[in-house]
């Protein structure tokens, strides 16, 4: 499946380079919500949430009922998380709240996972330099996203895996990264970062990955109308 992305930032649809430098903003929520028409699912992050300076809940919420989305960015509370689904969310993700210092925070999770069901519950494990980033991708933790999957599988129903060393920089992503992932776990993965061109994406559905993407379809390196074929062909064959 692919899934377009809206990242939301000071009230706006933006584009970052690995979370840090905006480099475009889009349109309107209504002008986005037509842009992907058709698409089952959009991920939506609230970026001010995530890095913890402030929320664009009632955008997030406004999207939420207009269309199936997935949402994230500074989702650290169980009421937050709960708030998400009421408001429509069909699924929500969770980064850093997901982590301590030594690994998974299992009594905020199974928290999390007993109030919403794991199976509405999609965990973040956003990687630079081989370790998962927390708080707005600005702090490395100490363990890889291949330690940690098995680990959480018991608290959701996916996973999140962004390839932040190229995330916005459409200068392709690490295939083989996203298919040990997958070797690693049963529960639905969806890569990010770097999805550049048809013949990654191609790649990722191949392995049963799905894409969440932003950048390449923001600056028209990547067609609509095809990634919605290729998302029409997964339906078909899933018949």
């Amino acid at each position: 499946m692919i899934i377009p992305c809206i990242d939301l930032m000071d009230g706006k649809v933006v584009q970052l380079v690995q979370g840090r430098e905006k480099v475009l903003e889009g349109k309107s929520l209504d002008e986005m919500l037509e842009m992907f028409a058709g698409f089952p699912q959009i991920q939506v992050i609230d970026l001010d949430a995530a890095l913890g300076r402030g929320s664009n809940g009632d955008l997030v919420a406004y999207l939420a009922r207009h269309a199936g989305i997935r949402a994230g960015g500074g989702v650290r509370t169980v009421e937050r998380a709960r708030e998400l689904l009421d408001q429509g969310a069909w699924r929500v993700i969770v980064g850093t709240a997901a982590f301590s210092p030594d690994g998974p925070n299992r009594t905020f999770l199974q928290t999390l996972a007993d109030s919403i069901g794991p199976e509405h519950l999609t965990i973040a494990l956003d990687s630079k330099q081989g370790k998962i980033m927390v708080k707005g991708w600005r702090e490395a933790t100490n363990y890889t996203a291949l330690e940690m999957i098995q680990q959480l599988e018991p608290f959701c129903s996916g996973f999140l895996c962004t390839y932040v060393d190229k995330e916005g920089m459409m200068q392709g992503t690490d295939l083989d990264w996203f298919i040990s992932l997958r070797h690693s776990t049963l529960h639905e993965l969806i890569a990010a970062g770097g999805i550049t061109t048809m013949d990654d994406v191609r790649a990722l559905n191949q392995e049963n990955i799905h894409c969440a993407i932003g950048m390449s379809i923001y600056t028209g390196r990547l067609d609509l109308s095809e990634l919605r074929q290729i998302n029409k062909q997964n339906e078909e064959h899933s018949k």
